[in-house]
């Protein structure tokens, strides 16, 4: 019997969830056995309000997957989402002496480690999600390529530690165990979408993801096939939704039908709407840009930005990108996946996270997805390039 893997996205709007299962062969894509979603109550900017509603929300959609899928599981992978998640950056320096100068897989753990001990101060009521190391150095000279056997009296990693408040993270893991279901691994959402929607090539020759969901506009920039940041602005597509409100003195179940275009014969001219709509997404463009400018980034992302979530469903929003970051812009698309299947870019977080649990597998038992970003040149990052469109 196949193994089932499961991924919840709890959002903001939605709680949706993803069963799928692999095919016979490793290469083909994941069958998407079932899907569910629900309204998402007891939520805002990504952490839980309340704890009750949001259980209720999350067993909906549950079940919901369950029944389509006509099977029951006990354990799934959960994203970690919302204004609770940043970005640390930190250093860590061990002495080779233990290991008779030589970089071995224990080293590298030790010199992860010290990354983290070294940034304590800054981690003060978080909790880290992923430590990903950034560039490895042995006796002070870049490593190119794997640290593994190489030989020196000191390694040093430069690791990006992707954290998020530790109360959040903790309510919402309560939250999923009291739905009635095990959580087996956490994931960043940007982490876990840009499983999906962006190609190897792209995230090797520099890319940046940007996710504009209902009340939060997550980011995550790819360089060498490495996460290099990670960010989240409490702006969202609702936003949108209240200046249209307030600007037209409408109510908010109208605003957001005209946001997304499905209101005719109003007395409103479309042209205004645009207008709106258009310097609402500009704004959110300029922190992104501005950003990037801080990394050191700007104007130098080859493959550009792929936009996803509801807000890139919006008229414009690819152009107004392109427009505010001199970059190439594209609206982002679930990438291997079966041609007749009816998932979109709004499922990426949760079915990325279901290809994290089958990459892991397809480890052998060699290490987890965690390893993976801890290890960036081991075996197990091997298995996940298979898996990549």
């Amino acid at each position: 019997m196949r193994k089932v893997y499961a991924g919840i996205d709890i959002g903001t709007y939605h709680v949706k969830c993803v069963l799928a299962a692999p095919a016979d062969n490793p290469e083909a894509p994941m069958q998407i056995l079932g899907t569910g979603t629900s309204i998402s109550r007891g939520m805002r900017h990504g952490y839980i309000v309340d704890g009750k509603e949001t259980q209720k929300s999350i067993r909906d959609a549950l079940q919901k997957a369950q029944a389509a899928a006509k099977v029951k599981i006990q354990r799934a992978r959960v994203a970690m989402g919302g204004v609770g998640l940043d970005e640390i950056r930190s250093t860590g320096e061990v002495t080779l002496t233990p290991s008779g100068g030589l970089v071995t897989d224990r080293e590298i753990d030790r010199a992860l480690k010290e990354s983290e001990k070294r940034a304590a101060s800054k981690l003060v009521n978080r909790t880290i999600i992923h430590t990903i190391p950034l560039e490895f150095r042995v006796d002070g000279t870049k490593v190119l390529g794997k640290p593994q056997g190489l030989q020196g009296t000191k390694l040093s990693v430069d690791t990006l530690l992707i954290t998020m408040i530790a109360q959040h993270y903790d309510e919402i893991m309560d939250a999923v165990e009291e739905a009635g279901v095990e959580p087996e691994g956490v994931m960043a959402s940007p982490l876990a979408a840009s499983m999906v929607t962006l190609t190897k090539a792209q995230k090797t020759a520099g890319v940046m993801l940007a996710n504009i969901g209902a009340e939060t506009l997550s980011i995550i920039v790819f360089d060498n096939d490495t996460p290099v940041s990670l960010k989240v602005f409490p702006v969202g597509s609702s936003d949108i939704t209240n200046t249209i409100a307030l600007s037209f003195q409408i109510p908010l179940t109208e605003a957001e039908q005209m946001k997304r275009g499905a209101v005719t014969g109003s007395d409103i001219a479309p042209k205004k709407m645009q207008t709106i709509v258009a310097a609402r997404l500009k704004d959110m463009f300029v922190l992104i840009n501005a950003h990037l400018k801080s990394l050191g980034r700007q104007r130098l992302l080859p493959a550009g930005v792929v936009i996803t979530g509801g807000g890139s469903g919006l008229a414009s929003a690819s152009e107004i990108a392109k427009a505010i970051l001199k970059l190439p812009s594209q609206i982002g698309q679930v990438g291997y996946l079966p041609r007749t299947s009816s998932v979109d870019a709004t499922w990426a977080v949760a079915y990325g996270l279901c290809r994290w649990a089958y990459a892991e597998d397809l480890s052998d038992g060699k290490g987890t997805l965690g390893d993976a970003f801890r290890h960036a040149f081991d075996s197990v990052r091997q298995a996940f390039r298979s898996l990549l469109p």
